[in-house]
């Protein structure tokens, strides 16, 4: 296979067809082969049983197949699984399998490093390397799903796109992955089980809006005035949060699909009375169907601390006396370094 050959998932169905006509082959053999592609996730035109070797060694020669393999699993105490995938150029990106009773979420990334350099996630002080293509953001699901399926025998609930990178800064392979995620020919996943978070890209969140797309949407908020905001998040410095809230108004408006706000408490910053009126205040300019309040993950590079369990508590008891939709989502996968800004290909 020469490395510049075209990828063959990056070929339609149609333009399939076509090339196995070229060939002289039956046009079937296109659907055989997309099937291999999207449905059964093959990783060579080897593994492709029912086409004859000439035609898989054909393949082979005129295209190539860059499938994402996992490099290292680990698992949690509390059951999460993290993996490291390794992408066709050796590049590394991290995604994680959160189990509970009723869910099987994949949290995935988008991104090769990030460039936004949140002072608070671990992936944010890596340099961006490149952007996913949509087939292996594929990859990365398609592989968490087999490992819910075979550690514990359910099927993927949900996606998030909350792993390394932005996935607004890699808009089109994101909705295309999606697209093929949510395909019948592809996994088959509601799109209202999948919610991409962005850290507050203005402009793009109005083209999702313009096209009309179907999943959820979560901002990542973590400090509810511009000058915090702007202190742990530099990207607010071009999408403050005013711009920020008439885009999520317009994004909504144009799909009605639910949004939610992600606020990580961080002691003495973020957490208290004032930062949490700060907070309604944002909450009701907007129509969230809910602010999802995360526990701090330590990093080595980070000044911030998790504020006092009493702290937490009182800052939920405020926003629920104030009648904001508010869950403490706690923390999974810790002690593996694969909880919520902590992905960073360590080890």
């Amino acid at each position: 296979m020469k490395s510049d050959n075209k990828n063959i998932r990056h070929l339609s169905l149609p333009a399939l067809q076509e090339y196995f006509g070229s060939i002289g082959e039956k046009p079937f053999r296109a659907k055989q082969v997309y099937e291999w592609l999207w449905l059964r996730h093959a990783d060579s035109f080897e593994a492709m049983t029912n086409l004859s070797k000439e035609l898989r060694q054909k393949l082979t020669e005129h295209f190539s197949l860059p499938a994402v393999k996992v490099d290292t699993v680990q698992q949690s105490n509390d059951g999460t699984i993290k993996s490291r995938f390794r992408l066709h150029d050796n590049h590394l990106v991290e995604g994680v399998l959160i189990p509970t009773d009723s869910r099987q979420t994949a949290c995935v990334s988008s991104q090769v490093g990030c460039s936004l350099s949140c002072k608070f996630c671990a992936t944010g002080y890596m340099d961006r390397k490149r952007n996913l293509d949509y087939d292996e953001i594929y990859d990365e699901v398609a592989l968490i799903n087999q490992q819910a399926q075979e550690t514990y025998g359910k099927k993927l609930s949900n996606i998030v796109f909350m792993g390394m990178g932005e996935p607004l800064l890699n808009y089109k392979n994101v909705l295309a992955a999606i697209e093929r995620i949510t395909a019948p020919d592809g996994l088959g996943m509601s799109p209202k089980r999948i919610t991409v978070s962005t850290a507050g890209v203005a402009k793009m969140i109005r083209q999702l809006g313009d096209d009309k797309v179907r999943f959820n949407l979560a901002l990542s908020l973590h400090a509810a005035n511009d000058k915090k905001r702007s202190e742990i998040m530099p990207i607010n410095d071009s999408n403050n949060l005013k711009e920020l809230i008439a885009a999520l108004n317009y994004f909504y408006k144009a799909t009605e699909n639910e949004i939610s706000f992600e606020y990580i408490l961080f002691k003495d910053f973020n957490d208290s009375k004032e930062d949490a009126d700060e907070l309604i205040k944002i909450y009701r300019q907007v129509p969230a169907d809910l602010v999802n309040i995360i526990e701090y993950n330590p990093i080595d590079m980070a000044r911030f601390q998790k504020p006092e369990a009493k702290t937490a508590e009182e800052f939920m008891e405020y926003l629920a006396k104030n009648r904001v939709n508010a869950r403490l989502r706690r923390s999974r996968g810790k002690d593996i370094d694969a909880a919520c800004g902590q992905l960073a290909n360590k080890g």
